[in-house]
């Protein structure tokens, strides 16, 4: 099983973490893609979305899928049934990396709307310790050489993410070279840094469950 056959049977897979009636939150990247192309099978059975990113909102909508605003959903229901995202990587106490494609600081918003985060993976995004992936954090342009600074203050090399800015206006420092051994608390640390808007580790917005699609199927951690 390729890769991208992995990324299609765990997107599968999530489809039974939908409850009928209710508003999913999604993803953004290339397995949350796989989910949102699997969703639009049941499209019917679900009252409709909530998107972490424009790009993931465009391919609900081009699918047919209603997406809603977090904060409208939240005025119909007390929180999101369910969110389904991947992830960069994710460690044995199921913390996670995320922000490759920048898109962080939606996804811990509406991640912290929903019920059950439920995080589809391959095994290769399994570590012992979340690092091996560089950090991303997104910040307020301003901020920018305190936060570099304080990277390379914990042992990191930062560098500008070139020609990207978020959906929310800002700039992503991604950190390389860290072992992070205690990640509720580096992400408490980074996001008292002034200027950070959040940091990629999803630690207090861990997964509930992860959905690790491998070669001979996919396994539920």
């Amino acid at each position: 099983m390729t890769q991208d056959e992995m990324k299609e049977a765990v997107a599968q897979a999530a489809l039974q973490y939908v409850v009928k009636g209710s508003i999913v939150g999604v993803g953004t990247g290339s397995t949350a893609n796989k989910f949102i192309d699997a969703l639009a099978t049941i499209k019917e059975n679900i009252k409709g979305t909530v998107a972490s990113s424009e790009v993931t909102a465009e391919r609900l909508k081009g699918h047919g899928i209603p997406v809603f605003e977090l904060n409208d959903a939240l005025t119909q229901v007390n929180k999101l049934s369910v969110y389904i995202d991947g992830a960069d990587e994710f460690d044995t106490g199921k913390n996670l990396t995320k922000g490759g494609g920048g898109a962080l600081t939606r996804e811990k918003i509406v991640a912290a709307g929903s019920e059950k985060f439920v995080c589809i993976v391959d095994e290769s995004k399994q570590v012992e310790f979340l690092g091996a992936f560089p950090l991303p954090i997104e910040v307020i342009p301003m901020a920018r050489e305190v936060v570099m600074a304080v990277a390379k203050n914990i042992g990191g090399n930062a560098q500008v993410r070139e020609g990207f800015t978020t959906d929310n206006g800002n700039i992503i420092i991604d950190v390389t070279g860290l072992t992070i051994k205690d990640a509720r608390q580096l992400e408490d640390d980074l996001n008292e840094v002034p200027g950070v808007v959040t940091n990629g580790i999803f630690s207090h917005q861990g997964a509930d469950i992860v959905l690790m699609a491998t070669p001979e199927g996919v396994v539920t951690l």
